[in-house]
C-alpha cells in the first residue's frame, strides 16, 4: 500500500492529464493479478468495487477517536489538523507524523501490502458493530506510517481528492495493457467493477464482460441548461420533453419473482417501498429499468418533503404506507431478458445502451405495468424555443422545478454527464439575505470561508431567522476577500463554524420553498446558490419571512405534479 500511496501522492502533485495517466498506467502494469483489482478500486476513491454493496461503516467519530488513541494524542488534537487542512486523510497523517517527531509513536516497520487492505477493509465492512470495526481499523492504522494512513483513511471515506477522473483511470488502464479504450469503457460500464475491468484488460478477456441482473449500473446523468434556444442549438429538433419530478432516481432490477431497488448512489432501498416490489414481481419480463419514485396520491404527485418520511426506512409501517403512497415512474429500459419471452437466463441480460432513446422507449411502452403502482413519464414533442419556454412554465405551474430534454436519438451513457439529455431548471425566485454564519470550506476551498448560513427577517418577532445554507455562486476572488471580512467580525467559534456579525447581504437564488423543521424560520430553500453579494443594502433591507411564505403558499396554491399516464407509442411523438 506504501508503493500505492506513493503513486496516489505524484497523480495529485501533477495538473497534467497526460502525466497523470502515465503515472498510473507504468504503475498498474507492473502489479501481481492479486494486487490489480484492489489498486484500481482504490484509485477510483472507493473501498470497494461501485457495484458492491458493502460499505466501510466507519464514521468520522470513529477515526478520529482510533487516531487520537494510537498516538496517546488528547481529544479533539486531530480537530486543529483538520481545520487546517479540511481533509481528514491528511489531517491523520499530519497527527502521526507530530507524534512520531515528539517520539510519542513509531510507524512500523513494515507497512501492509493492497492485499492485507484489501483483507482489512473486508474485516470492518463484515464488523457486526461499531467497536468491532473500529477494533479493525486501529488494527489497520498501527501498521501504516503516515503517508500509507493518509490514503488509507481517505479511501475509506471516499475523499481521496488527487484529481483523478474515471476517464483518466480507464484511459490507464487501456494504455497499461495495451487495449482499446472503447472497450475498458463498455466492460466498465457492464460490470460496474474498474478492478474486475483492469482485470480483464490484462488478461485481454474484456470481450467476455456481460450485464448481470442485481448488479447496479451507474445513472446516465443531465447537464443543465437554462436558455430554450441554447437546448435546441444542442440537441437539434424536435427533442423529447418530461417534467423534471420531485423525487428519487431509482434503478428497479426484475428476475422472476426477485426485485431490487437501486438509489443513485447504487444503494439497495428495496426494503423502503415495498408496494413497488410487490407490484412488479408478478410481471411476465425481466429487466432493468431507469426511473423515479414519487411520493404520489390522487393523480398527483406530493411535494419532496413528504416523500423524505419514506427515507431510509428499511420496513415502513402500513401507516407510513398509507399516509404517504409511492408510485414508480419509469422513463428508461436498460435491459431486457435474453430469451424470446423477456425472461433472463441464469441472470444474464441483453444491454439496450447502445440503441437510441426512440428505440429504447418504444420497448420499454410494450412493457407490462401495473398501474396502481406504476407510470410511464409523460413525454411530448417540441420542436422550437417557443415551444420549449411554453412547456417549462406548463410544467413550473404544476409545481414541477424543470424539465428533462433528450435527444431521442441519444444512447444512455453509464455515468456520464453528457449532452443528450439537459435539465432546463431556472431559479424560482431570488431573496436578499443576510449571512449569520460561516464555516471553512472543503476540497479546493479547504483555507477559505465558503460555506455561508443565511436569514431572513422575522418582522412580527424582530429576529432574524435562518433558511438556508448556500456553498457556491461566488468567485474565487469574492470569497478571499469575504473570509478575510468575516475573520475580522466573527462573534462566536464553534470548531469549524463561526457565528458572524450579520451585515453582508447576498441576493439567493433557489428552485422551491418548502417547510422545513431545520431552520427557525419554519422553512428551507431548495438548490440555493449566492447570485452575488449586495454591498448596496443594509441588513434592514432584507427580505422578510412574511415574503417567504407568501412565494411557498403561491406554489401550493397550484395544479401540483400531474403526472402523467402511460403514454403508448405514437402518441404525443
Amino acid at each position: 500500500m506504501r508503493r500505492w500511496s506513493e503513486t496516489a501522492e505524484r497523480v495529485a502533485a501533477t495538473t497534467s492529464k497526460l502525466e497523470k495517466t502515465r503515472l498510473l498506467a507504468e504503475y498498474l502494469a507492473g502489479l501481481a493479478p492479486e494486487e490489480l483489482p484492489l489498486a484500481a478500486v482504490y484509485l477510483s476513491g472507493r473501498p470497494f468495487a461501485e457495484a458492491d454493496q458493502r460499505v466501510a461503516g466507519l464514521g468520522w467519530a470513529t477515526i478520529v477517536t482510533v487516531a487520537e488513541a494510537l498516538v496517546g494524542a488528547p481529544a479533539r488534537a486531530l480537530a486543529g489538523h483538520y481545520d487546517r487542512s479540511s481533509d481528514l486523510g491528511q489531517a491523520v497523517s499530519d497527527l502521526l507524523a507530530e507524534a512520531a517527531s515528539a517520539g510519542r509513536w513509531r510507524a512500523a516497520s513494515e507497512p501492509p501490502a493492497l492485499v492485507e487492505v484489501g483483507a482489512a477493509f473486508d474485516g470492518i465492512a463484515a464488523g457486526t458493530g461499531g467497536g468491532a470495526r473500529a477494533d479493525r481499523f486501529a488494527a489497520l492504522l498501527a501498521r501504516c506510517d503516515p503517508l500509507t494512513a493518509k490514503y488509507v483513511v481517505k479511501v475509506l471515506t471516499g475523499e481521496l481528492r488527487i484529481g483523478l477522473r474515471e476517464g483518466l483511470l480507464e484511459d490507464a488502464i487501456a494504455r497499461a495493457f495495451g487495449r482499446p479504450l472503447e472497450a475498458v469503457r463498455w466492460a466498465g460500464m457492464l460490470l460496474g467493477d474498474v478492478g474486475r475491468t483492469a482485470l480483464l484488460a490484462r488478461d485481454d478477456r474484456l470481450a467476455t464482460a456481460h450485464m448481470t441482473l442485481f448488479r447496479p449500473l451507474r445513472f446516465m446523468l443531465a447537464s443543465p441548461a437554462e436558455d430554450a434556444g441554447e437546448i435546441i442549438g444542442r440537441l437539434g429538433s424536435p427533442v423529447w420533453v418530461e417534467d423534471k419530478y420531485d423525487g428519487i432516481r431509482a434503478q428497479l432490477h426484475k428476475l422472476g419473482d426477485r426485485v431490487r431497488l437501486y438509489s443513485r448512489d447504487l444503494h439497495d432501498v428495496t426494503g423502503q417501498f415495498p408496494e413497488v416490489v410487490e407490484g412488479a414481481a408478478a410481471l411476465p419480463w425481466d429487466g432493468i429499468l431507469d426511473g423515479e419514485i414519487l411520493a404520489f396520491r390522487d393523480g398527483a404527485v406530493l411535494p419532496f418533503l413528504q416523500l423524505q418520511v419514506r427515507l431510509g426506512r428499511k420496513a415502513p409501517s402500513e401507516a407510513v404506507r398509507r399516509s404517504v403512497p409511492v408510485i414508480y415512474v419509469a422513463f428508461d429500459v436498460l435491459a431486457r431478458g435474453t430469451g424470446r419471452d423477456g425472461r433472463a437466463r441464469r441472470g444474464a441480460a441483453e444491454p439496450l445502451l447502445g440503441l437510441p432513446l426512440r428505440e429504447r422507449r418504444a420497448r420499454l411502452e410494450r412493457l407490462e405495468l401495473p398501474p396502481e403502482r406504476f407510470a410511464l413519464s409523460h413525454l411530448v414533442r417540441v420542436d422550437d424555443p417557443a415551444g420549449l419556454d411554453t412547456v417549462f412554465t406548463e410544467a413550473r405551474a404544476r409545481g414541477n422545478e424543470g424539465l428533462m430534454v433528450k435527444d431521442p436519438e441519444s444512447t444512455y451513457s453509464v455515468g456520464r454527464r453528457g449532452y443528450g439529455w439537459l435539465k432546463m431548471k431556472r431559479a424560482l425566485a431570488t431573496l436578499d439575505c443576510v449571512v449569520v454564519g460561516v464555516e471553512v470550506g472543503h476540497g479546493r476551498r479547504h483555507g477559505v470561508l465558503s460555506d455561508y448560513t443565511f436569514a431572513v427577517r422575522d418582522v412580527e418577532r424582530e429576529r432574524l431567522v435562518t433558511i438556508g445554507k448556500a456553498y457556491s455562486g461566488l468567485t474565487d476572488a469574492e470569497i478571499a476577500e469575504m473570509t478575510r471580512w468575516f475573520e475580522a467580525h466573527t462573534v462566536e467559534r464553534h470548531g469549524r463554524y463561526r457565528v458572524v456579525e450579520p451585515s453582508v447581504v447576498i441576493e439567493v437564488a433557489f428552485d422551491v420553498i418548502q417547510r422545513s423543521t431545520r431552520h427557525r424560520s419554519g422553512f428551507a430553500l431548495r438548490f440555493p446558490r449566492i447570485v452575488r453579494l449586495r454591498p448596496d443594502k443594509s441588513p434592514d433591507e432584507i427580505d422578510t419571512l412574511e415574503t417567504v411564505r407568501a412565494l411557498h403558499d403561491g406554489l401550493q396554491h397550484g395544479a401540483r405534479f400531474l403526472v402523467t399516464s402511460a403514454v403508448r407509442a405514437g402518441e404525443n411523438r
